[in-house]
């Protein structure tokens, strides 16, 4: 074979096997640009069902949102439904807030802030959770505990008294049990409890509570003894 023969047909090789390279590289980057595409469809097919989804919610939301009440007709609502008015409301609040201050420094006396305490128990009012446990817990418990210090008013004895007369009065006990109170808290002037003076000026403690509980108990089982009865007999 002469050389340039040899020389046309090695170049015509290298030639068709560059043609034949170029070609499927071509093919392979069309394919993979196909699938590229078709993952970069199928995420923008996902994203558009996921933007109609947040759309729909939004719509749905703003429908809710239209709907509900302000804050104020809810909470005019729960005022109408306990028979209350805002200003009711507002006054309960402020004679509370005095309540508390007056309970909190023990400023007697305690038989009235426990009155006052019941009336405003009674009051529909202290059903609202910003007055609940506050009437109904709180301001009890300290008025539990507190223990009031007995007051004391003077007596000036007259003729025909006696400790158990004393005691019996309304103004004092209403009980005439409770009449050694009297006699222990006027031991200097009293010698003999069944001796009193007219003039002599006594002076009445009131009855701590568990003072009242206990004479109290004892007048309710008090049982006046039986009148004696004289018998007769005759001979047979």
């Amino acid at each position: 074979m002469k050389p340039y023969k040899f020389v046309f047909l090695l170049v015509s090789f290298v030639l068709l096997s560059t043609a034949v390279f170029a070609q499927e590289t071509e093919e392979i980057t069309r394919e993979e640009w196909q699938n590229e595409m078709t993952l970069l469809a199928s995420q923008k097919e996902s994203l558009q069902a996921e933007l109609t989804s947040l759309e729909t919610q939004i719509t749905e939301l703003t429908n809710m949102n239209n709907n509900i009440q302000s804050y104020d007709d809810c909470i005019n609502n729960i005022y109408s439904m306990l028979g209350a008015t805002r200003e009711g409301v507002d006054n309960y609040r402020l004679q509370l807030n005095t309540l508390t201050s007056t309970i909190n420094n023990q400023q007697g006396p305690k038989a009235d802030r426990q009155k006052e305490l019941d009336a405003m128990k009674k009051n529909k009012i202290s059903a609202l959770p910003e007055f609940f446990d506050l009437v109904h817990d709180q301001l009890q418990t300290k008025l539990d505990e507190w223990k009031e210090k007995p007051q004391t008013v003077s007596y000036n004895v007259v003729k025909g008294d006696c400790l158990w007369n004393i005691a019996k009065k309304e103004k004092h006990y209403s009980n005439a049990f409770a009449w050694p109170i009297i006699y222990r808290a006027n031991r200097d002037q009293i010698k003999d409890p069944d001796l009193i003076y007219p003039q002599q000026e006594f002076n009445i403690p009131d009855l701590t509570e568990d003072e009242e509980t206990k004479y109290d108990k004892i007048r309710r089982n008090y049982k006046p003894a039986p009148p004696s009865q004289s018998l007769s007999t005759r001979a047979p």
